[in-house]
C-alpha cells in the first residue's frame, strides 16, 4: 500500500513506520521537518506540503497522528489554541486535500483519545456511550472526530481510534513516571480509585494494521486493553514489577492546584470496555496488565534503554 502519515516522528508513529516499512508499504510523512522524518523515520519519505504530493499518484490510506502533546504542560490559553489547530485544523485541512484528490485514499485511520468520554467515575463504558463533552480534553476529540469523519463525504472509509495511554519500552506515560517509581516515591494518584485504561505499543500498532486491513471497519474503536484496572491497581502492579515500594500518594487537590483543569487526565478516567474491537477479531498479545509491564522491562532491556538496565541491575 501507498500510506501517508502525520505525525509519523511521535512515539506512535515511529512504530508504525518500522513495521510497515517491514511489510513493504511505500510511507510518506506529511512534517515541517524533512530531517527529522529522515532520523526517526528511516526509510519514509517525507513532504512539507500537501500540494506538493503528485495526484497521479493516489495514497491508498491516510493515518491521522498529527496532535502536540495534551499533557506535557498545563491548558492555559495559548497551549488549548495550539492544542486545538495541531488536531481539528489539522485534521480539516488534511481532510479537504483529501476532498481535491481525482482519486481519494481508500481509508482514513485518524487517531483520537479516550478523553472523548470524559470523566464518567464507575459507568461502564463502551463505543457506543455517549461523551463527556464537559472539559476542555473531552470537547477537543469530539471536535477532532467531527473532523475526520467529514472524509466519508468523499466516500472514504473513517475509523477512529480512541486511544488509551500508550505503554512503551521508552518515551510514553512510562517515560513520566519511572523517575518517581524507580526511586520508590511513586503512589496513586488521589484516591487511587479512578479507573485507568491502557495499552501496551506493540497491540496499538498491531490494531492499527488490523482496522487498516479490514474493508468493513469503520467508526469508533476503543485503542485499550481488555484488562481495564484502577490507578491504585497500576500503582502497585507497576511497583510490583519494579520490586519498588509505592507508598507516596500524590493528594488530588496538589495536582489540581499544580496542573489546573488538566488535572482530569490524572484524577478522571473511565471505566472503558474495547466492545467493538474485540468484535471485529482482534487479538491482543498483551490483554492483562503485569504480563506487559513485565515484557516491557525485557523489551527495553534489549533495546539497552540505561534506565531500565540500572533498574534491573538494582532489583
Amino acid at each position: 500500500m501507498r500510506i501517508l502519515l502525520t505525525g509519523g516522528t511521535g512515539l506512535i508513529g515511529q512504530a508504525l513506520c518500522q513495521y510497515w516499512q517491514r511489510q513493504g508499504h511505500e510511507l510518506w510523512v506529511w512534517s515541517r521537518d524533512p530531517h527529522k522524518v529522515h532520523r526517526l523515520c528511516s526509510g519514509a519519505r517525507s513532504v512539507q506540503r500537501l500540494g506538493d504530493l503528485d495526484p497521479a499518484q493516489p495514497f491508498d490510506a491516510v493515518v491521522n497522528l498529527a496532535g502536540a502533546p495534551i499533557a506535557d504542560r498545563p491548558w492555559s490559553a495559548a497551549r488549548r489554541e495550539l492544542l486545538w489547530r495541531s488536531r481539528v485544523e489539522l485534521t480539516r485541512q488534511l481532510v479537504d486535500w483529501m476532498g481535491q484528490q481525482p482519486t481519494a485514499p481508500r481509508v482514513l485511520l485518524s487517531a483520537s483519545a479516550i478523553g472523548w468520554y470524559g470523566d464518567q467515575g464507575d459507568t461502564p463504558l463502551t463505543e457506543a456511550s455517549p461523551p463527556g463533552g464537559k472539559d476542555f480534553g473531552s470537547t477537543l476529540c469530539m471536535a477532532w472526530e467531527q473532523e475526520a469523519e467529514r472524509a466519508s463525504a468523499h466516500g472514504v472509509r473513517v475509523v477512529r481510534l480512541r486511544i488509551a495511554p500508550v505503554l512503551a519500552p521508552k518515551g510514553g506515560m512510562l517515560a513520566r513516571l519511572l523517575p518517581a517509581f524507580k526511586l520508590g516515591l511513586g503512589g496513586r494518584l488521589g484516591t487511587g480509585q479512578q479507573w485507568m485504561p491502557w495499552i501496551h505499543l506493540d497491540d496499538l500498532v498491531a490494531l492499527f494494521d488490523h482496522l487498516l486491513q479490514r474493508d468493513d471497519a469503520q467508526g469508533a474503536f476503543n485503542a485499550c486493553a481488555p484488562e481495564v484496572v484502577r490507578n491504585s491497581d497500576f500503582t502497585r502492579t507497576l511497583g510490583k514489577v519494579l520490586r519498588r515500594p509505592t507508598l507516596l500518594p500524590a493528594p488530588a487537590w496538589a495536582l489540581r492546584l499544580a496542573l489546573g483543569e488538566m488535572s482530569v487526565l490524572l484524577l478522571g478516567g473511565q471505566h472503558l470496555q474495547p466492545q467493538r474491537t474485540q468484535a471485529s477479531g482482534f487479538d491482543w498479545r498483551y490483554p492483562r496488565l503485569e504480563p506487559a509491564l513485565t515484557a516491557l522491562l525485557r523489551q527495553a532491556t534489549a533495546l539497552g534503554v540505561g534506565c531500565w538496565e540500572a533498574l534491573k541491575a538494582q532489583a
